[in-house]
This record gives structure tokens, C-alpha cells and sequence, in this order.
């Protein structure tokens, strides 16, 4: 019986389990090695740890976790369970594990674009966090995929980083006139044609953006929101509520609707940060002991 299982290796799966470690609590970390960044050459905007490779950073995390004990395991969780009081988990080995409390730091999935080239570049001149990425494409040539309406918004905040934007909506024609004109006022042009595929250098970084009528566009980078999802369904299977927006509600100290179950990191309804997950980890690591404490107190 461990005090804690935390399902989810990322920034806030590890600092929860740096605190609690550190209060002397039996801890294990099952992680299925799949992390939202994964494709990134660099994580930024963390102080103290920017420009740092993602897997870098979690490396040296994992290690920090040696000296308290903590056990890591990889592997991918199948099915989490609560019962009076207890949880139990099923990992893809049919293994089980059992605790008093339970936190999912399981992250979200991005939507990709499905474009030719996309992969090669995503992470490394395609992104879709500006604050993540901006500073690196400042004063480029931005290019901003949004089919339909979606890119409205990341078109007009991406002018916060560059005066040559220009929004592509692939083949799509469903921006309103007051949406045309707002974008022309604030200077980013408009594509509505067809994108046949991504050109780049060979090494990741875009160098064009081919059209359906030949026209081969000159870009240097990408950004897109085309939404996200859970990147594991244990929220559904615990019952627990969630947004609109797809992320599960947490109250004040990460604090789920399931007795003992905490949620911190992107699976969270916080801002989407590295940083911010890595505090609210310590904010469900606290607030885990102090549960604890207060169940074992005479």
C-alpha cells in the first residue's frame, strides 16, 4: 500500500512527488514516457531552466527524486479505481498498485495540423504556444494555421512578436467581413487557399508553404490552436467533473471532486505553462500531506 501513487512523469508528476518524497511519504511515479513536449528542441519560459531540452530536464528531475526514495516506474496506467478510501491501478502489465491518495498528472494532447512536412517540423519551427516559442520566431515570417475561424485570436497576439503575420485558413472560407477587417487593421494578411505541404531545410526549420495553385509561400514559422484532449481517459474512469474546455476541475490546492484524488499539471484547468505545472505539483504535494496528516492524527 503506497501513500501515494502519482500517475504522470512530467514537471508537475515530479515536483508532487519531490514534496512528498521530502515529507516522507511512500511514493511512486508510473509514467508512460509520453510527454506533451516531447517533440521540443527546448522548453522556455521556466527560470532558472530556460532553453533547456525537455528531456533534459525531466532526466535531471528524476534523479533530484533518487535520494527520497521515490520509486519511478515506466509504464503506461490502464485503469484507476476507487473504493472506500482506496485506490487501485492497473498497469499495461496487468500489474496492480494500491494507495490512500491518487494524483494524475497525465497531460493533454495537442490536435495537429494534417499537413505534409508537419512532422518533421513540429517542436522545431511549428509550435503552438507563443509564450512558449514566440522569442524564438520574433521579427520572422509567422505563418498562423487556422482552418474556419480557429485562428483568429493566435493571428492578432502573434503581431506581439513579429509585424509579418499572415493567417492561413486551408481551402476554408468562413471568416466573417468584421474578421477581415479587424485582421487588416492590425496588418495580418489573410491566405484562404488550399496548403498542398510544408517545405523546410532538412533540419526541421520551415522554409515554405506550398499551395494548391503553385504558389510556394516564404514562411519561418508556424503557430496553431486547434485544440487539445486528454492524454489519458482516468478522469473518466474516476468520475471525475470537468470544463468545457476538456480540462478536469480542480479547487484551490488541485483538490478533485473524488475524495483523495488530486489533479495538477495540464490535465489541470490552469494556465498550459511548464512552470505552472510544476507549481501546482508542489501545490498537490503539500496539500496531499497535509490530507495525510490530518487522517492520521489521534
Amino acid at each position: 500500500m503506497y501513500d501515494v501513487i502519482i500517475i504522470g512523469g512530467g514537471p508537475a508528476g515530479l515536483n508532487a512527488a519531490m514534496l512528498l518524497g521530502r515529507s516522507r511519504r511512500k511514493v511512486i511515479v508510473l509514467d508512460s514516457g509520453k510527454p506533451r513536449n516531447r517533440w521540443a528542441r527546448q522548453m522556455n519560459g521556466f527560470l532558472s531552466s530556460d532553453g533547456m531540452n525537455p528531456r533534459e530536464f525531466l532526466d535531471k528531475g528524476r534523479a533530484e527524486l533518487d535520494k527520497y526514495g521515490v520509486e519511478l516506474v515506466n509504464v503506461a496506467v490502464k485503469t484507476a479505481t476507487y473504493t472506500k478510501g482506496e485506490f487501485v491501478v492497473n498497469d499495461e502489465h496487468e500489474k496492480v498498485y494500491r494507495s490512500r491518495k491518487l494524483l494524475l498528472a497525465t497531460g493533454l494532447k495537442d490536435t495537429l495540423p494534417e499537413l505534409e512536412g508537419m512532422e518533421e517540423m513540429y517542436g522545431k519551427s511549428i509550435h503552438h504556444c507563443p509564450y512558449c516559442d514566440g522569442w524564438e520566431s520574433r521579427d520572422k515570417a509567422i505563418a498562423v494555421y487556422g482552418p474556419e475561424r480557429k485562428g483568429i485570436g493566435q493571428a492578432l497576439a502573434m503581431k506581439n512578436w513579429s509585424d509579418d503575420v499572415t493567417l492561413y485558413t486551408d481551402g476554408t472560407d468562413s471568416l466573417r467581413r468584421e474578421d477581415l477587417e479587424q485582421l487588416e487593421r492590425n496588418g495580418v494578411k489573410v491566405q484562404k487557399e488550399k496548403i498542398v505541404r510544408l517545405e523546410g531545410d532538412g533540419d526541421g526549420m520551415l522554409e515554405y508553404i506550398v499551395l494548391h495553385n503553385g504558389e510556394k509561400r516564404p514562411q519561418q514559422a508556424m503557430f496553431f490552436s486547434l485544440g487539445m484532449s486528454q492524454q489519458s481517459d482516468l478522469g473518466q474512469q474516476l468520475g471525475c467533473e470537468f470544463t468545457s474546455k476538456g480540462v478536469i476541475k480542480t479547487k484551490r490546492l488541485q483538490h478533485s471532486n473524488i475524495p483523495g484524488l488530486f489533479v495538477a499539471g495540464d490535465a489541470a484547468r490552469d494556465m498550459q505553462m511548464v512552470v505552472v505545472a510544476a507549481a501546482e505539483g508542489a501545490k498537490a504535494g503539500v496539500a496531499i500531506n497535509l490530507e495525510l496528516q490530518q487522517e492520521e492524527r489521534k
